[in-house]
């Protein structure tokens, strides 16, 4: 049985750019990527918004901040070298009254310190970006900010990395580690080192690892709602001013790569990892968890979970959902929008003792294992520099181990 150099748990977007980092670093390694599904970006990655952040909503001393605008730069960067399709549409961030432009300013102050580029607009203003757009007096304008297609950006990234040599092998699912590796659905693997991005099961297999105690995933499910009646009523990105104090953006327009319209998401507290639709992928298990931790929430009301939970729950109805974004334009067609969209359910990590919802990237990890537990949006942006981090942390890691035994040797 082969042993691998590196064993990477999870084919989204964060597990293949490990890979490709892994590889371009170190030709000759041998590289394993686990996928439970029968392709890659199943999950998170193939169902979110497509969106590519500028890097304006985070503070300074976090990871999302360091990462998002290399991130954006660099995935903008893939998809022109490969042909892959790219809107560069930009974003409006609007406000509805004046208690928002506090939220407004501040943003602008977070892409001052970021050195993200950002323009302050006038109402006058606003209408040259998107004529439709409605705003409060000022709006935030970033250029950067486009959108792409998440599939073909990870099934390109996996061609790439399968002709340079790693092993990608689907419908193989993670169950336990083992003392030289791990075992799968389809019997052992042998691994000198473990990397965990599994996404809505990272804490799962953490534990195995004794990582990752301290926190369990609460899952959100967000659905979108696609605007049929035509391409033109809206012609950029616009959002709201978000709560800065959960790592949610609010209901907004999201211009896709081929030029559609859509509103959303939706953050509906889910009750399985992967509630999707009805009782499909049900498991007790981790409904009875989920349910205990969400009950918590709502009894100490962490991060207003009760008022965020109710909201949410409004937007089931349609009619609800969509007049939440007609405050953000002039006018668009209530009747224009059709179905909602295939829903995606964010990872969110949850800090068991604190009750608080991790807002920045978290990871964990040793010389044997390492652990990515919180990766959600902006991830699929911060790909590319978060996986040098990853790699780079790795080595650091093991580096200090092997230094250790040279020093306990001498």
């Amino acid at each position: 049985m082969k042993t691998f150099d590196y064993l990477i748990v999870g084919g989204g977007i964060i597990g293949l750019s490990i890979a490709r980092e892994l590889i371009n670093r170190f030709a000759h390694a041998s590289i394993c990527l686990l996928e439970k599904e029968a392709h890659v970006a199943y999950h998170s990655s193939g169902r979110n918004s497509g969106v590519l952040h500028a890097g304006f909503y985070y503070t300074s001393n976090s990871l999302k901040a360091r990462f998002t605008k290399e991130g954006n730069k660099q995935m903008t960067a893939y998809c022109v070298e490969n042909n892959l399709p790219l809107n560069r549409c930009g974003k409006l961030v609007v406000a509805t009254n004046e208690e928002e432009l506090q939220g407004l300013f501040e943003l602008k102050k977070r892409a001052e310190t970021n050195h993200v580029e950002i323009d302050l607009l006038s109402e006058r203003d606003v209408k040259k970006i998107d004529p439709n757009a409605n705003t409060y007096r000022w709006a935030l304008y970033s250029p950067t900010t486009a959108s792409v297609d998440p599939v073909a950006v990870c099934n390109t990234l996996k061609n790439e990395i399968i002709n340079q040599g790693v092993q990608i092998l689907c419908n193989t699912k993670y169950k336990h580690r083992t003392e030289t590796g791990v075992l799968t659905n389809h019997g052992k693997l042998r691994a000198s080192y473990v990397i965990n991005a599994a996404g809505l099961y990272a804490d799962h297999i953490a534990k195995d690892y004794h990582f990752g105690e301290k926190y369990t995933i609460i899952p959100f499910k967000g659905i979108y709602l696609k605007y049929d009646k035509n391409k033109s009523d809206v012609t950029t990105n616009i959002y709201p001013v978000p709560n800065l104090n959960n790592p949610f953006l609010g209901v907004h327009f999201t211009k896709t790569v081929d030029g559609s319209i859509k509103i959303g998401p939706t953050a509906t507290p889910a009750f399985w990892r992967e509630n999707y639709k009805g009782m499909k992928n049900f498991c007790l298990q981790e409904f009875l968890t989920i349910l205990f931790y969400e009950s918590r929430l709502f009894r100490k009301n962490s991060f207003n979970f009760r008022s965020l939970a109710k909201e949410e729950m409004k937007k089931y109805k349609k009619s609800y959902f969509v007049n939440l974004a007609l405050k953000m334009v002039d006018e668009v067609d209530k009747k224009g929008f059709g179905n909602f969209m295939r829903p995606g359910i964010r990872a969110q990590l949850l800090n068991k003792d604190t009750m608080e919802l991790a807002q920045d990237f978290v990871v964990e990890g040793d010389h044997r294992s390492f652990h990515v537990l919180n990766a959600v949006s902006p991830g699929f942006t911060c790909a590319f520099p978060f996986s040098k981090y990853v790699v780079d942390q790795i080595m650091e890691k093991q580096k200090k181990t092997l230094t250790n035994i040279h020093e306990s040797i001498s």
